[in-house]
């Protein structure tokens, strides 16, 4: 066969050197007159990339939805490509051609070399056996193909939309399979490999301007489909190991992910971001495992959640780790009855509703006693079937959003905050014991981390106010702040390292809230903490007018104000940062009126919380009579079948 291929090659090959006088230059001449004739071929293969590339925003997009679940993605990406006409194996013709040629040109350089004529002496020297100036020739073949990688990521269509693992993968095949040819064959063959190389930089900027990408790829709907899914590759990123070492967490998680699955008929399931979002399902789950025999499975991406820990004292709670990556795939086949979460955004984001169960009723758990519509992004709670409401103004806020944008009712059950009963029981076990008394007045700083706090915004004007006065001063930043913006923090300790701690204390560690519930008085700026000090205690605070905290742009055509603003100016007094310098005069006011602040917080929380004392029991009660309702309904349709 190779035979007959060389002697087609040799019908172009003679007329070159008749042309030219010189091998060297036939041979550059023949392969600039194969790629010519290979142009149609190059043009379908341009336009088949095109196509690969015109899918893209698709299959990033079934990536983000199918996130994990490798043979769901497979199977839609096949049907993907026959709709569109794409072949994936089609960019490897050129390549085989070239090859095909390749062996073609062993006869065809042995007929010039076994000719004896002069000048031909070094087209068939192959390195591995003659060596000497020979070895140039993997030396050029390699560059000739580091530079066809360095134009082809830039101007091929198809390679400059892949990865940097694809390219480097392409790039290194192509490096790779140059040098090896510089080493084995000989100099003819080796040198049109350099020019085949090289020519196919010039090919692929013609075919560019045959059949422009541009016109037919649509660029920017391209790059927006990579966002999420770049977000989604990122996750687990603070994992840091060697790409060589292999994730010590790796083998639990598969464990406990196969053992999750083999569980059937799973009635309830809590899902977890953290080991902090214990304390809010806390409450329901102490009653559903004091009044029913129901199983807790309970879902974290923490592989130190204290649920683990508390799993050994409660065999009905079935704890498993499962990383954020997995728990995309996890959800998005989860078998159970109910899923209760404290997750924002579901379905919105890489959490997906499963689409095993069309009929799990998803519940959120609030993680905040606030608005939905301020610092909550526009559609965050609107895939949930039930809202466990901790106040009448949440229902009223979440039945404005249905209405304004036109979304599914959901159900929403008057339930309270839990948290929010144990801080105020554990407050008065601090006044029972005496550990809230403070020899002289406390005032705690604890302000939110986004841009412009109180932090960045007016804490040496504040500090200047507040000293002297004989109050002791505590400055509690919020945790997130000291890990983005830790400079700035150590900046502000090492500002004020000579003021004595027991009149100026910078609070370091977070493991503890103690001070929020001993202090006298809060000073903040957009945090949620007001709510659970002014609510647990009935004291006052002062609210700094920072740049607001806003996570919904429309939250305005809600029409209803935000607890977030009303509630400034009802458990405190709101300071505009020109102020600053008389908070020492309001704080002072304060003090002496907390009795007064106590009577009038009372009625604010009364009237804005549910079930006061009794919100792990209304949200108990909830969950267990909607799993026994479950029970009851898939009985009787067991009886109709």
């Amino acid at each position: 066969m190779f035979s007959a291929i060389a002697s087609v090659l040799q019908l172009i090959v003679q007329p070159c050197y008749a042309l030219t006088g010189n091998w060297w230059i036939s041979i550059l001449l023949f392969t600039l007159i194969t790629k010519v004739i290979l142009m149609p071929m190059s043009l379908w293969v341009q336009w088949n990339s095109i196509k690969m590339v015109q899918i893209m925003p698709a299959i990033n997009r079934l990536k983000v939805k199918h996130y994990g679940d490798r043979e769901t993605i497979g199977e839609l990406q096949n049907k993907l490509n026959k709709e569109k006409g794409y072949h994936p194996l089609l960019s490897l013709v050129p390549l085989a051609i070239q090859i095909i040629i390749l062996f073609g040109l062993v006869d065809v350089i042995h007929s010039i070399t076994d000719s004896g004529a002069p000048g031909t002496e070094f087209l068939g020297l192959v390195p591995i056996e003659d060596g000497g100036l020979s070895w140039i020739m993997p030396v050029l073949a390699g560059l000739s193909a580091v530079a066809m990688g360095f134009a082809q990521n830039r101007i091929n269509p198809l390679q400059r939309e892949q990865s940097r693992a694809e390219k480097n993968m392409t790039n290194g095949l192509s490096i790779a399979l140059s040098l090896f040819l510089g080493v084995f064959v000989a100099a003819g063959m080796a040198f049109y490999w350099v020019c085949s190389n090289l020519s196919a930089i010039a090919v692929q900027a013609i075919c560019n301007i045959i059949i422009k990408p541009r016109k037919y790829i649509d660029y920017e709907d391209l790059a927006a489909s990579r966002v999420e899914l770049d977000e989604l590759n990122s996750l687990e990123a603070d994992r840091k190991k060697k790409w060589y070492q292999r994730d010590p967490l790796a083998k639990r998680e598969k464990a406990d992910y196969k053992r999750f699955f083999n569980v059937m008929g799973k009635h309830i399931v809590f899902y977890s971001e953290g080991s902090g979002f214990y304390k809010y399902f806390r409450g329901a789950i102490e009653y559903l495992l004091e009044k029913s025999d129901v199983v807790i499975h309970y879902v974290t991406n923490d592989p130190d959640d204290q649920v683990f820990e508390i799993a050994k004292e409660n065999p009905r709670i079935k704890p498993y780790y499962i990383g954020e990556k997995r728990a995309i795939t996890l959800m998005m086949k989860m078998d159970a009855d109910i899923v209760v979460t404290t997750l924002g955004d579901l379905d919105n984001f890489y959490i997906k509703r499963s689409y095993v169960r069309k009929d799990i009723e998803y519940i959120y758990m609030f993680h905040h006693m606030t608005s939905l519509h301020l610092t909550s992004t526009k559609g965050e709670y609107e895939h949930y079937d039930t809202l466990l409401c901790v106040g009448p103004h949440q229902v009223a806020e979440d039945e404005r959003l249905e209405e304004l944008y036109d979304t599914p009712k959901k159900r929403h059950v008057e339930v309270g905050y839990d948290l929010l009963d144990r801080n105020i029981e554990n407050y008065r076990r601090l006044v029972d014991e005496g550990k809230a008394e403070n020899e002289r007045p406390v005032v705690l700083v604890a302000p939110s981390w986004q841009e412009g706090n109180i932090l960045d915004s007016c804490i040496d004007d504040m500090l200047g106010s507040l000293l002297g006065h004989g109050w002791r001063v505590i400055v509690r930043p919020h945790p997130e702040f000291t890990k983005r913006y830790r400079p700035r923090w150590e900046a502000l300790q090492a500002h004020y390292e000579s003021v004595p701690e027991s009149e100026l204390y910078f609070e370091r560690d977070f493991s503890s809230n103690e001070t929020v519930f001993t202090s006298d008085i809060l000073i903040t700026d957009w945090s949620s903490v007001f709510c659970e000090f002014s609510f647990s205690t009935l004291k006052p605070c002062v609210f700094m007018n920072t740049p607001m905290k806003v996570g919904n742009p429309d939250w305005e055509r809600v029409g209803i104000e935000p607890t977030d603003i009303s509630l400034r100016n009802r458990v405190g007094v709101s300071l505009d940062l020109d102020d600053t310098a008389q908070i020492s005069q309001v704080v002072e006011r304060m003090l002496a009126e907390q009795s007064q602040w106590a009577g009038r917080i009372e009625a604010v929380r009364d009237e804005l919380i549910f079930n006061v004392g009794h919100g792990a029991e209304a949200a108990g009660e909830y969950l267990l009579s909607d799993i026994l309702e479950k029970q009851r309904q898939r009985k009787s349709a067991e009886k109709d079948q």
